[in-house]
């Protein structure tokens, strides 16, 4: 089995040991890394409230998938992590202005701290 890297100068860097998406050679199932609000040009965290934080993981996300040749609307499986559940209702809002019908297979998980102290990470499964 062979692994395709998917990078691009679109969405933050890795900030660790992992890369932004991978492939499969030959297939159609990309893997998308967890994406928190980072700014793709400066790789510091998006200012404002956690609206601000969403939009900025949806505008990540949707930059991998565009640099796997696909879109976000081909993502068949999102993770969402909060830490703050209560933000559950605004996560639903904004994630209705990116996708449409059907929608993407969907977890949420609250947990106790991101990194750099992101309120909201997501990954994700795209299928081209």
């Amino acid at each position: 089995m062979h692994k395709d890297v998917i990078s691009t100068n679109n969405a933050p860097q890795a900030i660790g040991t992992y890369s932004q998406a991978l492939a499969v050679t030959g297939g159609t199932t990309v893997y998308l890394s967890g994406q928190i609000p980072l700014l793709p040009e400066t790789m510091e965290m998006i200012e404002g409230d956690i609206s601000a934080q969403i939009h900025q993981v949806f505008k990540n996300l949707t930059a991998v998938c565009e640099a796997a040749d696909g879109r976000l609307n081909d993502i068949v499986k999102l993770n969402i992590f909060l830490t703050d559940l209560s933000c559950f209702p605004i996560v639903n809002e904004i994630m209705a202005q990116y996708f449409t019908q059907p929608y993407p297979a969907r977890a949420a998980v609250g947990i106790k701290e991101l990194p750099k102290a992101a309120q909201v990470e997501m990954d994700a499964v795209l299928v081209k």
